[in-house]
């Protein structure tokens, strides 16, 4: 049976070669995507594992060596996140820092490659001066999150380093455990299968149905000589496997070929090292096996009728139309966003997402099972309006059997949904968790917080591009916004009421995700003018004329200044750009599932509209043979796939960012930032494309509906 199924798979000549070559190249896409999806999991498994290893649980005894003292501190250059980590040896005994050869002594220090390239490029009062010493080599890859990764490990004294924030003794390093949870993992596989691998099934299995009609002809004349449904299962999914194994192969071979630029595509913020796009065994074992799998169930699938009976598929009959509850999903998805708009939150991180990830792919789920239905309600409306011959066709046609007709844009809709949820989210965290707008008062303002002691800025006031240098303390009431005399205050920063000496004010003269603002007025404190001086200093204020080289020498004299700082001299959304990049990085990848998904959706259109022209061949022959030209069949075949196509576009971008509204209200109060021309430029290039890609099958229509095609079989 295996021998004879794989001689009927190319035994139709060049017809069946090249349906064998089409679904070797889905499958072979497919698995590709798939092994680059279980690789990137893994390496962002691996990277944020490093990065958890740079902030250790404090060592809990059972051993006998002598204590590593460690801290790290997050410092900032031109809004790059920065790592220190200070160590002191305690004995000959004490634990090495992963990475490096040795601990590094007072005065000494190892920089990452990134960093050392860094230093060497810029002015030593902007960066160098900070980190005063000698420099002992590189760090490893092992102790590093990204190639490009800013890390920098500086040598102290037992008592030195005991005395910095956050600092602890540890008897072991290196001792990294997975850094995403299971329940993450979970959410960042259903979000990247859902975009990304969904629309590849979707083309296997168009693919497996290509030249649907012919086979099952074929099929059921066996039936009818003897052969029984279980060997033409068995026929079939021998077919399909054949090419699935090809494809896997060739799948296989893209991944290794392509690893190294996938690796070095920032998809988080930062790049991968090469050997964190890994696979396990099994990884390798469910690709390998799965789809080959998958896609002979597909091929078994495909042939239900001709299981009916040996003449099923002599007996067409109009399927029936798809029933109205198949809108009831949409509904239920959208209800349970909205719920937690007035409804109870769940605390934990993990019950959050176990209530919005359901939703979402409620969603989802219902704008799929509800497909069929628009494409109904499309088709009939179109039925309605249509004047000429072609629209009528095309949508008569349609509403004759809409889950055809919806199958094959399917994936287009997916995908679409899938990146305006993420597109509509990341871009509204960004809008408000970004980086203060250039040139405003807030970029050029840098403070820092004190524990202790009086500051040292003596050398802040005549460094170019500083224009202002002011010293908040503590307001002596508890929980009170720090004060500050009314003549310290810039006039960049508002003023006091009238009659007032010293003033309440927000930390850094700027409130919470608001900007700074000259008009503003800031209200009286209950300390005097006198008192003010012995009240401990909080916090140092420095207005800059926003230039970054006067940035960076402000915050490296703060720094040398106040060398025990716990949070660095920072910009308003310093902070808050680690964060935006990497959201920034995950938008990148959206754009990457929209454009790989959007274009296999092509593929997928191109294989179900060259696959329905060849079941229908005999029909538009006898079309063209009545008067029909080739220009208005022509139209009935774009007509057919571009008005669904259309149609559900706009559906799916509405829903999507209708969710992420939802999402973003219930989950951070956000309002939806709608996003900028870029996202529409993608989506238009996207379904341009998926035009272009039908424009291109339509030649074959007039080479294959010639009166010969017109006989009686």
């Amino acid at each position: 049976m295996l021998a004879f199924g794989l001689r009927l798979a190319v035994a139709g000549g060049r017809e069946a070669l090249t349906r064998l070559i089409v679904i070797a190249a889905a499958v072979a896409v497919g698995a590709g995507l798939l092994l680059a999806t279980f690789a990137g999991v893994n390496a962002v498994n691996a990277q944020l594992t490093r990065y958890a290893s740079l902030y250790p649980e404090p060592s809990s005894g059972g051993s006998d060596a002598a204590p590593l003292w460690w801290t790290v501190r997050e410092d900032y250059f031109h809004g790059r996140q920065i790592l220190r980590a200070d160590v002191a040896a305690t004995g000959a005994d004490s634990p090495i820092p992963i990475g490096i050869p040795k601990t590094p002594g007072p005065g000494e220090y190892y920089a990452s490659p990134a960093m050392q390239r860094l230093l060497a490029a810029t002015e030593p009062d902007q960066l160098g001066a900070r980190y005063p010493g000698r420099d002992l080599g590189t760090i490893g890859d092992a102790a590093l999150t990204a190639p490009n990764s800013l890390l920098i490990i500086v040598g102290g004294t037992p008592d030195q380093v005991g005395k910095l924030p956050r600092a602890q003794q540890l008897t072991s390093t290196g001792d990294n455990t997975p850094a995403i949870p299971a329940t993450v993992i979970d959410l960042i596989m259903s979000v990247i299968v859902a975009g990304l691998l969904f629309p590849v099934l979707i083309f296997i299995g168009t693919a497996t149905r290509l030249s649907a009609a012919r086979r099952e002809q074929r099929f059921a004349a066996m039936r009818l000589v003897g052969a029984t449904p279980r060997q033409i299962s068995m026929i079939a999914a021998i077919e399909a496997a054949a090419a699935a194994l090809a494809g896997t192969a060739l799948g296989f071979l893209l991944f290794f070929a392509f690893r190294g630029s996938l690796a070095a595509v920032p998809f988080t913020g930062d790049p991968f090292f090469p050997g964190d796009m890994s696979l396990s065994a099994l990884n390798i074992l469910a690709v390998a096996l799965g789809v080959p799998a998958g896609a002979a169930v597909a091929a078994a699938v495909s042939l239900n009728r001709v299981r009916v009976s040996p003449l099923g598929v002599t007996r067409r009959v109009t399927p029936r139309p798809p029933r109205w509850y198949r809108l009831l999903p949409l509904p239920l998805g959208l209800a349970e966003l909205a719920f937690f708009l007035v409804g109870p939150m769940p605390e934990t991180s993990d019950g959050q997402m176990a209530v919005f990830l359901p939703g979402i792919l409620l969603v989802m789920t219902g704008l799929l099972v509800a497909g069929p239905v628009l494409t109904m309600a499309g088709a009939r409306f179109m039925a309605r309006r249509s004047t000429r011959p072609a629209t009528l066709i095309a949508a008569r046609r349609l509403a004759d059997n809409p889950k055809a007709g919806f199958r094959a844009i399917s994936g287009i809709m997916l995908a679409l949904f899938i990146t305006s949820v993420a597109t509509g989210v990341i871009t509204t965290i960004v809008a408000n968790r970004g980086t203060a707008p250039a040139g405003s008062t807030d970029a050029a303002t840098l403070s820092t917080y004190l524990n202790d002691g009086p500051p040292s800025v003596a050398g802040l006031r005549p460094t170019p591009g500083v224009r202002s240098t002011t010293i908040l303390r503590k307001n002596p009431v508890e929980y009170g916004d720090p004060v500050v005399a009314c003549a310290d205050i810039p006039p960049a920063y508002g003023r006091c009421a009238a009659g007032t000496t010293v003033a309440a004010v927000s930390s850094n003269f700027i409130p919470w995700r608001q900007s700074a603002d000259a008009a503003r007025i800031w209200p009286a404190a209950p300390v005097s003018a006198d008192a003010l001086p012995q009240l401990p200093v909080e916090s140092v204020v420095v207005l800059t004329d926003g230039s970054a080289a006067a940035i960076e020498r402000a915050r490296t004299i703060l720094e040398l200044a106040y060398s025990a700082y716990f949070v660095a001299p920072n910009v308003p959304g310093d902070f808050e750009s680690e964060f935006a990049n990497t959201l920034r990085g995950w938008q990148q990848l959206a754009d990457v599932v929209i454009i790989a998904s959007l274009a296999i959706a092509g593929c997928s259109l191109a294989v179900s509209v060259i696959g329905g022209l060849t079941e229908r061949k005999r029909p538009f022959s006898l079309l063209r043979l009545s008067g029909a030209s080739i220009r208005v069949l022509r139209r009935v075949v774009a007509l057919e796939s571009a008005a669904p196509m259309l149609t559900v576009a706009v559906i799916a971008v509405g829903m999507g960012l209708l969710s992420a509204q939802l999402f973003l209200k219930a989950q951070m109060g956000y309002t939806l930032e709608p996003p900028g021309p870029e996202f529409y430029a993608v989506i238009v290039a996207g379904l341009t494309a998926c035009l272009a890609v039908i424009a291109l099958t339509l030649p074959l229509l007039e080479r294959i509906t010639g009166p010969e095609t017109a006989r009686s079989e």
